[in-house]
């Protein structure tokens, strides 16, 4: 088993940042594929970016520009900074995991692991 923690959500204005933090613990693969996906009220769950252990990184087109995912394998963390934050991108942010075996695709149902999520709120 795999645990992760979300940290850093918040409030922020337009234009405003934060960075996103997940740890993992537990029994964690040597090479795992680590994603950010948010889920607004009403609205489907959305991957954002992944990341796999070697540190290629892909993000979605919405966010491509103003977010970046990177990773700190020493501390079991990645982290997603989000620059230039829009209304639309308020919601709840949730890292997940799954062994590079599974591949690294942003299938959100071919994730093995989940963390609780954390609030974003971008708001004037």
């Amino acid at each position: 088993q795999v645990q992760l923690v979300e940290s850093g959500g918040g409030s922020v204005q337009p234009g405003g940042s934060l960075r996103l933090s997940c740890t993992a613990s537990g029994n964690i693969p040597s090479n795992n594929c680590v994603a950010w996906f948010r889920q607004a009220p009403g609205k489907e769950r959305e991957g954002v970016a992944r990341i796999n252990t070697a540190g290629f990184a892909v993000l979605v087109d919405s966010v491509k520009g103003r977010f970046t995912i990177s990773r700190d394998n020493a501390k079991n963390t990645v982290y997603l900074q989000m620059n230039n934050l829009k209304p639309d991108d308020s919601a709840i942010y949730y890292c997940a995991s799954k062994p590079a075996a599974h591949g690294c695709s942003l299938g959100a149902s071919t994730f093995s692991f989940w963390g609780q999520g954390t609030q974003v709120t971008v708001s004037s």
